[in-house]
């Protein structure tokens, strides 16, 4: 397997480094072979040089069957990184490029993480949410009108292509099917959203004719974050498009303890670009250096690109040393309990050791 390692900005380097030794300690107990290439993408990188990542970098990226992405952003405001150029020029550009239409985002409550959800355990909490990826209002569709004016206007256009829409709920309902409870929900806002929310409402009953042994409801945006928090346990799997899945993945890994656990990917299940996996959390500059970062989502999200990566491209190596992953993380997690997730009171090297030594 390829890795490229794109460790980034802040504690970036930190977690991916801790990550990349529980790589090279599960990879010989089950046969897999590895390589991993080092890119400097990230802010730092662009205020020294003025490179963000250009056609060339994507497509030297394209020969690698997966990216380690830490954090990039997140540093002192300076001018030269307003507009988002980093989000915009780097994570953007890499999932639109490499038509990583799938976002994947457990929620999982792990041993010894509290929830903020009163009496609520792990299993309320142990759903999955699949969040469209290249469409809705992060293509960028829209303009500005006498801008700077009192008259201003602007635009944001909502994008729902029958072909995106319909790719991402088969992946939903197909995820749906391996579950123990076989449960899909759509969530939009088709009450207001009436075009967009149509396309995909639709598309969610007609696909849904094809999967009879999966179960599937529909709820409203707002009131998937009200059931999110007061009965998380309805959920399975939730399909969503892409902005407001950007939000209720994040409510998602505040119920489950927060970001310093929650792990991601960035899917082409097709298998015709690679995918990009990274924590939620920022760079954390504050703490950046000091071996104080927990490396636990890394580590997580980790084990989800070799499980992920290995079913795709049919790696069992792969996908056996990505359950070995995150069955050591859930023995680790107990040591975490009371204590603050991103300053755990372990050093980032050591929760690394831990995490080795529990596989």
């Amino acid at each position: 397997m390829k890795l490229a390692v794109i460790a980034g900005d802040g504690i970036g380097p930190e977690v991916v480094g801790a990550s990349l030794e529980v790589l090279k300690a599960v990879a010989p107990s089950v046969g897999l072979s590895f390589t991993t290439t080092d890119f400097p993408f990230s802010a730092a990188h662009f205020l020294e040089t003025g490179h963000v990542l250009s056609d060339d970098d994507i497509a030297t990226l394209r020969g690698y069957d997966a990216i380690l992405l830490g954090a990039v952003g997140g540093l002192p405001n300076d001018p030269r990184l307003a507009g988002g150029v980093i989000e915009k020029g780097v994570l953007l550009k890499l999932r639109f490029e490499m038509d990583q239409y799938i976002n994947l985002r457990p929620v999982s409550l792990y041993p010894g993480i509290e929830t903020p959800l009163k009496n609520k355990t792990s299993e309320h909490i142990d759903f999955v949410c699949v969040r469209e990826n290249t469409e809705d209002l992060y293509c960028g569709v829209g303009g500005f009108v006498r801008k700077g004016t009192p008259h201003e206007i602007a635009t944001q256009t909502m994008v729902a292509t029958r072909f995106g829409v319909e790719r991402c709920i088969r992946y939903a309902f197909d995820l749906a099917k391996t579950r123990k409870r076989k449960h899909l929900t759509l969530v939009h806002k088709t009450n207001v959203l009436t075009f967009a929310g149509d396309t995909w409402h639709r598309a969610f009953q007609e696909v849904a004719e094809e999967y009879p042994d999966v179960e599937t409801a529909y709820h409203h945006v707002d009131a998937c974050c009200m059931f999110m928090v007061s009965k998380p346990e309805v959920y399975d799997v939730i399909v969503v498009p892409n902005m407001f899945g950007d939000i209720i993945t994040d409510l998602g890994a505040a119920i489950a303890g927060g970001m310093g656990i929650a792990s991601s990917g960035n899917l082409n299940p097709d298998g015709v670009a690679p995918g990009m996996f990274e924590p939620v959390h920022g760079s954390a500059p504050d703490i950046a250096g000091q071996n104080v970062a927990n490396p636990i989502a890394t580590i997580d999200s980790l084990g989800l690109l070799l499980r992920e990566t290995g079913r795709i491209k049919g790696d069992a190596a792969a996908v056996k040393a990505g359950e070995q992953i995150g069955d050591a993380v859930r023995k680790v997690t107990p040591k975490f309990a009371g204590k603050n997730l991103d300053r755990s009171g372990y050093g980032t090297d050591e929760i690394g050791k831990m995490v080795i030594e529990a596989l």
